[in-house]
């Protein structure tokens, strides 16, 4: 049966209205003691009756259908509600006037078209919103009328196709959210203020802030729940669960989530600074981890106490001040460590790494670039036009490089400049038309071998000494009364002769006598014993300065496995200590190695073969 042959009842009486719908002389209730499910029923037995609403309150109608909470507790007493004025008949004459709306998706359209006259000419009604509302209901579409526009319309008396009712959509909630809580994890980019009261505008005032042991950190907000949507047929449409976070997911080392009465909060548990790493996992550390780069827009020049491990590049002019550096990126600035080790895992292009007290190593390629450990090692892979210096070198490939140090170790080296007083090197040729320099560092020995003069020197003269006081003993010797005392008193303490009391006064005379010839004897006789010690110990250090020339020369090596090109290796005396030789200025150094301004003794000249060589000094 069409809606136009469903039968329509004159009068609605209120024995035959749907439980929960009540009509009185005031206007129609709903029975608030029903849930708004019972209620929506109701409705649609009343709306499929063929009667409708009339003087319909149709936003309050939609909120107490649709909106009001359930389940609900049955009230106290009578609870009634009034939408609207009167339950009406809806005949089929008039359902006619509504049969071209649309169902589009999740809209409802209605042609508003003019009214054809009757056969006697006569205009009839205008359409009306409550016969709107009950049609729509009828056909499926029981929730989202847009009353305002619908009336506007009708009012206006317009022809118009309009959107009559559309879907509410739900409402996302808000998913769990992290929320900052220290004001000492904020980072103050402001320029940072010198001591003397002016301000450097390279560098940021605390780009990496510390927290102390027990801060608050991160406090988590729940998610809260969306609102739900509706269809046109009324149906709920749930919103999309929101998302919860978990305190734990971003709690790394030197962190705890704790429990408070006002939340659950992520704690620091020590000292140190806040390092996020790509994963959003917070820690606190003694060191420094940056995954932004060192530039004037991100951290501005860097001087720090702490280690410090930077992901992104370091750019050129910046500056990085520290120590124990470690770089993931590529360095095009300067860097510079007091101690620890500084390590790059890429490349070091027209840069600086200097480190004071410590190692430098560069796992990529070191491009035009100045790398100076004063007191550590320097390994690296492959440099290209650089100066190098260090206590020891070691290197893979070198380019056209003027390397200096204590010990150099290169596997292939091309074009470079080389000296240290220990070099070993695998292969070593030109680079295109530049040649390849080595200069084993051997030292001045002048120091020890005026110590060895100066020490025979002495023990010459101590010689000297002992054979003029043994000469002065023997001229005493051949005086007649000391020949004959020391012949009597010779025979006597060999029993050869025994004296008779007569001899006795004249034999105590002699003794006497030349008693103080004798004590001068004796002091010089101990005059020679010390010049035959003195001149003993000077003998001896004369052959320590010896051994400690010839040590001392023969620490001075180079070794060329493959010599593949015109090579030459020259001898460069450097005074004592070497520490002064390659604790210089990079001008300095080139200068040193290119102008060989020390003097110098050829060792090797020649294109190929090879060359196992160590300092001997002239005898």
């Amino acid at each position: 049966m069409s809606d136009d042959d469903t039968p329509v009842p004159d009068a609605a009486g209120a024995g035959d209205l749907p439980h929960g719908i009540i009509q009185r002389k005031e206007g129609v209730f709903l029975d608030m003691s029903l849930a708004p499910a019972e209620l929506r029923s109701a409705v649609d037995q009343l709306f499929q009756s063929g009667r409708l609403l009339e003087g319909l309150d149709y936003p309050l109608f939609l909120l107490t259908l649709f909106h009001a909470p359930a389940p609900r507790g049955a009230p106290r007493s009578e609870a009634l509600l009034r939408i609207a004025a009167r339950i009406a008949a809806f005949p089929a004459s008039r359902r006619i006037l509504y049969k071209n709306i649309k169902l589009r998706g999740d809209t409802a359209e209605f042609y508003f078209e003019p009214l054809p006259a009757d056969a006697d000419g006569v205009l009839p009604a205008r359409r009306d919103l409550d016969e709107l509302v009950a049609d729509l209901w009828r056909k499926g579409v029981r929730y989202g009328i847009d009353s305002a526009t619908v009336r506007a319309i009708i009012e206006s008396g317009k022809a118009e196709r309009i959107t009559v009712a559309r879907v509410l959509a739900p409402q996302p909630g808000r998913d769990g959210q992290l929320v900052e809580v220290s004001q000492g994890i904020h980072r103050d980019d402001a320029p940072r203020e010198l001591a003397d009261g002016r301000f450097d505008l390279l560098s940021f005032k605390n780009r990496f802030p510390q927290v102390k042991k027990h801060a608050r950190l991160l406090r988590k907000m729940p998610a809260a729940p969306g609102l739900p949507g509706y269809d046109l047929a009324g149906n709920i449409l749930p919103p999309p669960a929101p998302q919860e976070v978990d305190l734990a997911t971003v709690a790394g080392s030197g962190t705890a989530v704790e429990h408070f009465s006002d939340g659950d909060y992520l704690v620091a548990t020590q000292d140190g600074y806040v390092n996020v790493d790509e994963r959003g996992k917070i820690s606190i550390d003694n060191k420094i981890v940056s995954r932004e780069g060192v530039s004037s827009r991100t951290t501005g020049n860097l001087k720090l106490r702490a280690a410090y491990e930077e992901y992104g590049e370091v750019q050129e002019q910046r500056m990085l001040d520290g120590s124990d550096i470690t770089i993931h990126g590529d360095v095009y600035g300067h860097l510079h460590s007091h101690g620890g080790t500084i390590v790059l895992h890429s490349n070091l292009v027209g840069g600086t790494a200097f480190n004071e007290h410590g190692n430098i190593q560069i796992d990529g390629v070191a491009s035009g670039s100045v790398v100076q450990a004063l007191q550590g090692e320097v390994h690296l892979q492959r440099a290209e036009s650089c100066v190098v210096s260090g206590t020891r070198v070691v290197i893979d490939h070198a380019s056209n490089c003027d390397i200096i140090a204590d010990e150099v170790v290169i596997e292939l080296a091309e074009g470079c400049a080389v000296a240290a007083r220990h070099i070993g090197i695998g292969s070593a040729g030109p680079r295109k038309h530049v040649e390849m320099l080595v200069y084993p560092l051997v030292p001045d020995l002048s120091v020890i071998e005026q110590r060895i003069a100066d020490n025979l020197a002495r023990a010459a003269q101590y010689e000297q000494v002992q054979r003029k006081r043994q000469q002065e003993i023997d001229d005493i010797a051949q005086l007649p009364d000391v020949r004959n005392y020391l012949t009597l008193a010779g025979q006597l303490r060999r029993g050869e002769l025994v004296l008779q009391a007569a001899q006795q006064a004249p034999y105590d005379k002699l003794a006497a006598r030349i008693a103080p010839v004798l004590k001068e004897v004796a002091r010089l006789r101990v005059e020679v014993k010390q010049s035959e010690i003195l001149q003993a110990q000077m003998l001896a250090l004369a052959e320590q300065a010896r051994q400690e020339r010839l040590a001392t020369a023969g620490q001075s090596r180079c070794v060329l496995g493959l010599v593949d090109g015109d090579t030459s290796v020259r001898a460069m005396t450097v005074p004592p200590g070497f520490a002064k030789v390659y604790d210089r200025p990079p001008k300095e150094i080139r200068a040193l190695l290119r102008s060989a301004v020390p003097p110098t003794q050829p060792v090797f000249a020649d294109s190929s073969g090879a060359l196992d060589w160590t300092y001997a000094p002239p005898v």
